[in-house]
């Protein structure tokens, strides 16, 4: 009689361990089939690695770091050598073609180091801007600072441009790509506009914790 009361129990009890257990495999399984979110880096030589070998540009050594951090994004490198806003407008309908979940804009510094008045690369900007909007794209913005030798009152309205943009568009901002890296020939290729893989590095350190909490931030 006392294995007749507990068995009708048993069963029901066996039935939802099992169910249990297939629900955690299958959540599990989930988790690992789940796609990486992935964040088109939009800019120019800063993020195309010019002058370094493969893993050494920004884009490589950012992704190490992210990975490190786990935090489940691949980097996806649209950056090339000498854009200005203009080019990287004209380029940025098929440069999202893979529909990116993301992007981390860097553009600017060729226009600045081409003297291009403040008011044409903002338009550019603002258009890109507009067309990720337009797209529902969070945007990370990598702004710029110009050289002092362009005088005060081009580098006035350009170091203003990017906050502006951010404001804006609600972008969240990293004020000045090359913070600790800029100028300091250790950290510099020849040229002292290109970082060298150490330069790069010190750009990835000061950057992640600003990146990694805006990923957090992602819908």
């Amino acid at each position: 009689m006392t294995t007749a009361m507990h068995q009708p129990n048993s069963l029901p009890r066996r039935a939802v361990l099992v169910g249990a257990a297939a629900l955690a495999l299958l959540a599990g399984t989930g988790a690992a089939n789940a796609r990486p979110r992935t964040i088109l880096v939009f800019g120019d030589s800063l993020v195309a690695g010019l002058g370094l070998t493969e893993g050494e540009g920004f884009v490589a050594q950012m992704q190490a770091a992210l990975d490190q951090a786990a935090a489940g994004v691949t980097l996806v490198n649209g950056g090339v050598s000498g854009d200005t806003t203009t080019a990287g407008l004209a380029r940025l309908d098929w440069s999202l073609a893979d529909k990116p979940d993301a992007v981390l804009l860097e553009l600017g510094a060729n226009d600045m180091l081409q003297g291009i008045p403040v008011d044409a690369a903002r338009a550019n900007l603002e258009a890109i801007l507009d067309r990720l909007a337009g797209l529902n794209i969070p945007v990370f913005i990598a702004g710029m600072k110009a050289n002092r030798g362009l005088g005060e009152v081009y580098a006035k309205a350009f170091d203003a441009l990017f906050p502006a943009l951010a404001a804006k568009y609600g972008a969240t901002l990293y004020p000045f790509f090359l913070e600790g890296v800029a100028f300091d020939s250790t950290l510099n290729q020849a040229d002292m506009l290109h970082p060298n893989a150490k330069g790069v590095a010190v750009i990835v350190k000061n950057m992640l914790p600003a990146l990694t909490g805006w990923l957090a931030r992602l819908p």
